[in-house]
C-alpha cells in the first residue's frame, strides 16, 4: 500500500501491522459490580485465523487489564455466577476428556478463588450462550441436537452414526434453509437448564495422575462432576437465532421462538419457561410484529423487549421497546411510542424504575433511559439521553447501586474500549426529563487505541425535497487546499443502518493512509433520523437513498481538502448495490467497487436466505422499478466486483451475473480478445463477511490497486499471493 511522505507512520500505513491490531468485542460484569471482564480477538501465531481470550479490566481504571485465560481455541462467552466464578464457552482440549474425543464448544468454569478452568458440561453439538440467574444457582445454555434426539447421550449415538457413514443429507420440511453463512440443519438449537450447586464441591484443580507404581490419591465423590442438564424446550425449530433472559431468582426462562406464516415466512415471538417444571406459557404473539431481545425485570414480574412491526413493501418497520407481564396476566404496552428513535436491548436499572437502551441518533449511538413516571411499569415513560460521548455503546452493565454503567464504546475515531459512566451523577443533575447527559470515562483497556492517520470531521447538505442529510469525512492529516485529496464516496450496507461504529472490515482509515478521503454517508434508510427519513427510502432504494449520496458528494466535493476530479465509490450488501446503482446512473466517479451486492431483484428475491422478508420489503414491480441489472448498458465506470461463494444473504449468483453482463452488455464491455478494464476477486470460501485475516488483507490490496490505477493513474504490483 502506497503511503504519503507527510504522514506520520501509524498502523493503518501497513496492513500486516493492521490485521494484527487486538480488538475488543465482549464486556460483562459480575454480579456486585467488583469485577469486569472484556473479550479480547489477537492474530493467532501463523497469521491465518484470530483467537479470543477474556481479560479483567480494572473497574476503578487504575491498574492494566490481566489476562484470564489462554488457549489455541479461545474463549468467548463470559458470564459471572452469582459467587462470582466465570463461566465461559471454548473448544480447548479438556485434560480429562478420554482418548479419541474430537474438542468441540464446552462449558468452563474458572473458580473465583483461583485454579485451573474445568469443564462443566460438554454436549456433542457444542454450548452457547450462557445465560446465570443472579440469585440462584440456576444456568441456562444453549446446545444443538438432531432432531430424534430424547437427550444428549442418544445425540451423541446419532452423530456418531451420521459421522461414521459419511451422512452429510438434510431433510428438510420447513423454511428456511440456511442462515447467512451457514446450513440449517439436521441439528436444531435448544435450551437446557441445570444447578450449579451441584458442582460446588468439586475441587478447583483436578488431582494429579499418579506415577508408574504409586496409589491414586482419593478423590471426592464429586470429582469429574458435569453439569446436569434439563432440556427446557424440547425439539423443533422454534430457537433458530433466538435470544433469551433468565429471571434472578431462577425460575423463569423468556425466549423469543420462532412461528411459521403464510408464505413461508418465519416470525418470532415471546415465550415463558417454567424451570422447574418445563411449563410453558406465550406472553407475546403479534402477527403484526416480531419480539426481540426479552430482558426480564429485576423483580421478576416484567419482560421488556424489543418489538418490530412486520414491513410491507409500502411501509417501512417501526421498532419499539414493549413490557409484558412475566406471568402472562396482561398484554403488552408500548413503551414511549412518540419517541421516533428505534431502541436496541434493554437493560433494567437494578430497582426496576427504568430502562436503559442504547439507540442510533444523528450519525452516534448514545445510552438513553426510559424512566417510568408512574406505579406500572410504562405509565408516564420519559426519555433522556445519558450519554454525550460522539460514540455508540453496547454491553451495558449497570453495577447493584445503580450508581455506575459500565460498557464498551466506539466510534469512528477509535475502535470499541472499555468505558465508566457516571449514572450516579447524571440522575442527580436534575428531575425526569432535565437531566444532564454525562461524558464516559476510559479505563484501561487489554489494548490502547491505535494512532489514526487523519482526523474524523463532520458534514451535511440538503437533499432535493429539503431533508437534511448528513456524513462523517475521514481526511488524511496533510489534506489542505495546497495537497487535496481524492475522494472516496464509502456506502454502507443494511440499508437499516448508519456509519457510526468502527468497523474492522469496512474500514476508512486504510485509505485514508493512502491520501484518500473517506466519505461515510447516511443516506434515506438510514437509522438514527427518524420513521420519516426510513419510509423516505423505503420500496425505491433508486430513488431518496441514490440522490442523497449525491447530494452530500457535491457538498464533499465542494471541500477545500477535496479534488473533486479524482473520485471514486464503493458499498458493500446494500451498499454493493448502491454501488452498482451509481455506476449505471452516473459517470461523475472515476472507479467504482461493489461487494456482496444485489444486481438483480427479480433473481435475487428467490435465492436470498430469508426470502419471505424480501417479500415484505418490495413488490414484484418495485423490484424491476429498482434492479440495477436493467442499467447495464450505461455502465461506463471500471467496476471491481466482489464475492464471496458461501454468502447465503446475497447469493454468488449475484456476482456471477454482474460479472458476465459487464462484460457482454455494459458500456465497457470486454475487447474480441477477452481484455477488460473491470476486475473480479472472487472468494470461493468466504461468506458475506471476508473474515480470515489474510484474505482481508488480499481484500484492501486489490482494493487499494483498483483504486489507485483508475483514480490515481498508478501501475501499482497485485499481491504475490493471488499468484
Amino acid at each position: 500500500m502506497s503511503e504519503s511522505p507527510q504522514t506520520p507512520q501509524t498502523p493503518f500505513h501497513d496492513l500486516d501491522h493492521y490485521v494484527a491490531i487486538p480488538r475488543v468485542t465482549g464486556l460483562t460484569a459480575s454480579p456486585d459490580g467488583t469485577r469486569l471482564v472484556a473479550t479480547l480477538q489477537t492474530l493467532d501465531g501463523e497469521r491465518t485465523a484470530y483467537r479470543t481470550a477474556l481479560w479483567e479490566v480494572d473497574p476503578a481504571g487504575e491498574a492494566p487489564a490481566r489476562r484470564l485465560t489462554r488457549s489455541a481455541k479461545g474463549e468467548s462467552s463470559a458470564v459471572f455466577t452469582r459467587s462470582g466464578d466465570l463461566l465461559f464457552s471454548s473448544a480447548r482440549p479438556d485434560p480429562d476428556a478420554k482418548d479419541g474425543d474430537e474438542p468441540r464448544p464446552a462449558l468452563w468454569l474458572l473458580p473465583a478463588g483461583g485454579g485451573e478452568a474445568r469443564v462443566i458440561v460438554a454436549p456433542q453439538g457444542g454450548v452457547g450462550g450462557p445465560l446465570v440467574a443472579r440469585d440462584a444457582d440456576t444456568v441456562s445454555v444453549a446446545a444443538s441436537l438432531l432432531p430424534s434426539a430424547k437427550d444428549l447421550a442418544q445425540d451423541a449415538e446419532l452423530r456418531k452414526a451420521r459421522k461414521d457413514r459419511s451422512v452429510s443429507a438434510i431433510l428438510h420440511t420447513g423454511y428456511p434453509v440456511r442462515y447467512w453463512d451457514h446450513d440449517l440443519g439436521p441439528d436444531q438449537e435448544r435450551r437446557f437448564v441445570g444447578d450449579l450447586a451441584a458442582l460446588a464441591d468439586e475441587p478447583a484443580v483436578p488431582l494429579p495422575k499418579p506415577a508408574d507404581g504409586e496409589t491414586p490419591a482419593a478423590a471426592p465423590d464429586a470429582l469429574g462432576k458435569h453439569l446436569d442438564l434439563r432440556d427446557l424446550t424440547g425439539a423443533g425449530r422454534h430457537l433458530m437465532d433466538h435470544s433469551a433472559d433468565l429471571s434472578a431468582d431462577g425460575t423463569t426462562l423468556v425466549t423469543t421462538w420462532s412461528v411459521s406464516d403464510p408464505g413461508a415466512a418465519v416470525r418470532n415471538t415471546l415465550v415463558a419457561h417454567d424451570t422447574a417444571t418445563g411449563d410453558r406459557r406465550v406472553l407475546v404473539d403479534d402477527p403484526d410484529a416480531d419480539t426481540g431481545v426479552p430482558r426480564i425485570s429485576p423483580d421478576g414480574a416484567w419482560v421488556a423487549y424489543v418489538t418490530e412491526s412486520v414491513s410491507t413493501p409500502h411501509e417501512a418497520p417501526v421498532v419499539r421497546l414493549a413490557l409484558v407481564p412475566t406471568d402472562g396476566s396482561a398484554d403488552p404496552v408500548v413503551l414511549a411510542d412518540d419517541w421516533d428513535r428505534w431502541p436496541g436491548r434493554p437493560t433494567w436499572l437494578p430497582d426496576g424504575s427504568g430502562l436503559l437502551v442504547q439507540a442510533d441518533d444523528d450519525g452516534r449511538g448514545p445510552v438513553f433511559l426510559l424512566t417510568f413516571s408512574g406505579t406500572l411499569p410504562g405509565a408516564g415513560v420519559v426519555v433522556e439521553k445519558v450519554t454525550s460521548d460522539d460514540a455508540v455503546f453496547s454491553d451495558l452493565n449497570v453495577t447493584p447501586d445503580g450508581a455506575t454503567l459500565f460498557a464498551l464504546r466506539s466510534s469512528y475515531a477509535a475502535p470499541a474500549e472499555p468505558v465508566r459512566v457516571d449514572l450516579g451523577a447524571f440522575l442527580a443533575s436534575g428531575a425526569p426529563g432535565e437531566r444532564t447527559p454525562v461524558a464516559a470515562t476510559v479505563l484501561r483497556s487489554p489494548v490502547p487505541a491505535p494512532d489514526l492517520p487523519g482526523a474524523l470531521t463532520e458534514i451535511e447538505t440538503t437533499a432535493e425535497d429539503g431533508t437534511r442529510v448528513r456524513a462523517w469525512l475521514a481526511l488524511p492529516a496533510d489534506a489542505g487546499p495546497d495537497a487535496k485529496a481524492p475522494l472516496l464516496l464509502w456506502i454502507h450496507g443494511g440499508p437499516l443502518g448508519s456509519w457510526n461504529a468502527w468497523s474492522w472490515r469496512w474500514n476508512p482509515w486504510l485509505l485514508v493512509a493512502q491520501g484518500y478521503a473517506v466519505l461515510l454517508p447516511d443516506p434515506a434508510l438510514s437509522t438514527g433520523y427518524g420513521q420519516e427519513f426510513v419510509q423516505r427510502g423505503w420500496g425505491a432504494w433508486g430513488k431518496a437513498p441514490f440522490t442523497d449520496l449525491m447530494a452530500i458528494t457535491d457538498a464533499a466535493e465542494a471541500l477545500p481538502e477535496i479534488d473533486e476530479t479524482r473520485t471514486a465509490a464503493m458499498g458493500g450488501s446494500f451498499g454493493g448495490y448502491m454501488a452498482n446503482w451509481v455506476a449505471g446512473h452516473t459517470d461523475r466517479f472515476q472507479a467504482v467497487v461493489t461487494h456482496a451486492s444485489l444486481w438483480a431483484l427479480d433473481q435475487f428475491g428467490p435465492t436470498t436466505d430469508a426470502s419471505f422478508y424480501w417479500a415484505r420489503e418490495m413488490t414484484p414491480e418495485m423490484a424491476l422499478e429498482n434492479s440495477p441489472h436493467l442499467s447495464v448498458g450505461d455502465i461506463r465506470t471500471p467496476m471491481l466486483v466482489i464475492h464471496g461463494d458461501k454468502d447465503y444473504r446475497v447469493p454468488v449468483g449475484e456476482g456471477l451475473r454482474l460479472w458476465f453482463e459487464l462484460l457482454t452488455k455494459s458500456g465497457l464491455p470486454a475487447s474480441d480478445d477477452g481484455e477488460t478494464v473491470h476486475r473480479f476477486l472472487y472468494y470461493p470460501d468466504e461468506n458475506h463477511w471476508i473474515l480470515t485475516p489474510q484474505n482481508a488483507k488480499v481484500w484492501y490490496q486489490v482494493v487499494s490497486a483498483f483504486l489507485a490505477e483508475q483514480v490515481l493513474g498508478e501501475k501499482p504490483e497485485l499481491p504475490t499471493t493471488l499468484g
